[in-house]
Formats: C-alpha cells, structure tokens, sequence
C-alpha cells in the first residue's frame, strides 16, 4: 500500500515536471529554462507539500539552505527557481498567491545591466537587412529581429506571438501578459510595415508548407518558432559581428530600453513599453546608473 502510494505521488510530480518544463522553455531562454527546471525539480523532490506552501513555510525552507549552502550565488539561484515555480502556479490558475513574491535575500547578486553589452541605436539598425539566400526566410528574418529591435520584446513574448495580434492597418503590435510581463499594444516601426506585410501574405504561408498554424513566427522546418529557437537564431545569425560583444535577444532588448531612457522619455513610459510590472526594473537602465557601471569599468578595464 505505501509503494503503490509513493509510485503514485512520483507519478504526479513527474507530469508537473514535464508541464513545467514546456512553461519554462517557452518564458525563458534554453540555459536559464534548465537551470530553472533542474533547481525547481529539487526542490519539489524534498518538499511534496509546495504547491500548498505558505510565506513562513518558504522562509523556513530558505533558513534550512543557508545551513548548508554559503555561497550567495547559490542560495540567490535556488530562491530564484522557488519563486519561478509559484509565477507558474499563478500562471497556471493553480493558485491566486504568490507566497515568494516578496522574499529578497540581502546578500543577493547585482541585477546591474551590463553596460559591455549595451548596443547604440545606431548599432542596433544594423542588425536589420542581412542577406538571406531564400526569400521567405529573409522576410521571417526581418520581422523577428524587428521585434526586438523596434518593440524590445522578450523571445517568450515572440513565441506566443498570433497573427492576429499584428495590425499593420493600425501599425500595432498586441503583446499578452506573461509570467514576468504586463500586457500592452506598441505601435510599429515604419520599417517593419513591408517586411511584415510581405511575411504575411505570402512568405509565413511559404514557410508552413500547407499546415495550419496561428503563430506569427514559423522555423525553416514549418512549425511555430519557440523561445529557444528564437534565441538561437539571434546567437547564430550575429555572431561575430561585434568583436568582443555577444549579441543576444537579451542584450539587445537592454538596449533598447536604455536607449529610450538615453533619448529623454519618461520612465513611466518606458516601464510601459518594456512591460515591467515593477518601476525598480526600469530604473536598473537609467543612465546615472548606467554612467556608474561606466566608471568602474573604465577603473579596472581602461584603454590602452
């Protein structure tokens, strides 16, 4: 009786682990998806009673690993992942509290933006316009990286994208609510108006090869295009092309928030456009603060 109990309950957390790992694949990028899965995975193995958990059950789980782990990277990692599986929670509908939402550690890691890889606005519009040997993949190329570049979005925001949520009538772009993001309508750039109308009416069609589908981005193989997917591209197609700086989706949506900053918009604006749910998360690319990261790297980095 208590074998086929215990068979029963890794049975349940098994198809937990694999619903959670097909939410995290599509929220973050691959590295941090499996970070992410790995630690919550862990923790849901020494604690069966999580998904009931309370603010005090999560401060006294978090008590317990500070015994045992004393690197402040660990512990902020572990306590990441905690918080990640209760966003899932509430993303799910699973439950209407987040009992870690307001656990900090005071000895947690800079979230400082990396100023080495910030991109000018300049060089960010040369990341559109690279040649393409098929048609259809050059106009599926362009409004990818248009969505970074132009609206700055996030590659979980650009795999859940629909066709339907593009209106190039009223040069619009609607993008839903996610785990970390707040809902909200950008308008378009004036270059991305030809590329996603040549993508729409002929090239997406192209690249899906007769299947049905609503997404907006479609992979070279005719499927919906996941984050990982997107976030490989982008990796791949820019290598090289500033030495000694990674181009990432990651990097480039830092850059165009701080550049928005840069040109004198107002933060609230900004926090609007970037989707953040917390003004603090806008605040990190303010150029003060971006001047500061500055002066420490030219301190212990300057050029010869």
């Amino acid at each position: 009786m208590g074998q086929g109990k215990s068979v029963l309950i890794y049975s349940h957390l098994i198809i937990i682990i694999m619903e959670l790992t097909a939410y995290l694949q599509q929220q973050y990028t691959p590295g941090t998806a499996v970070s992410y899965g790995r630690e919550i995975g862990i923790f849901l193995s020494n604690y069966p009673q999580a998904a009931a958990a309370v603010y005090s059950d999560l401060l006294g789980y978090i008590g317990v690993l500070r015994q045992r782990y004393g690197n402040a990277q660990t512990l902020n990692r572990i306590v990441c992942s905690i918080k990640v599986y209760y966003d899932y929670l509430c993303y799910t509908g699973q439950r209407e509290d987040h009992p870690g939402r307001n656990i900090w550690l005071r000895d947690q890691r800079s979230r400082d933006v990396q100023l080495q890889d910030l991109f000018s606005a300049s060089e960010l519009s040369m990341l559109m316009g690279r040649k393409e040997r098929f048609k259809a993949l050059f106009y599926r190329n362009e409004v990818l990286i248009g969505l970074l570049v132009y609206q700055g979005l996030l590659i979980g925001e650009m795999a859940s994208l629909c066709v339907a949520e593009i209106d190039l009538e009223g040069g619009t772009v609607y993008i839903r609510e996610t785990a970390v993001t707040n809902s909200r309508k950008l308008p378009l750039h004036a270059n991305q108006v030809l590329p996603l109308s040549a993508y729409l009416e002929g090239a997406r069609a192209q690249l899906l090869g007769g299947r049905a589908s609503e997404a907006l981005l479609i992979s070279q193989r005719g499927q919906p295009m996941q984050a990982s997917d997107i976030s490989k591209h982008v990796k791949r197609r820019y290598s090289g092309l500033f030495p000694g700086r990674k181009v990432t989706a990651q990097s480039i949506r830092q850059s165009v928030i701080a550049n928005l900053l840069a040109q004198g918009h107002d933060i609230s604006k900004v926090q609007q456009f970037a989707g953040h749910r917390y003004p603090s998360s806008t605040e990190r690319y303010r150029q003060d603060h971006v001047g500061r990261l500055q002066a420490i790297i030219d301190q212990y980095h300057p050029v010869k």
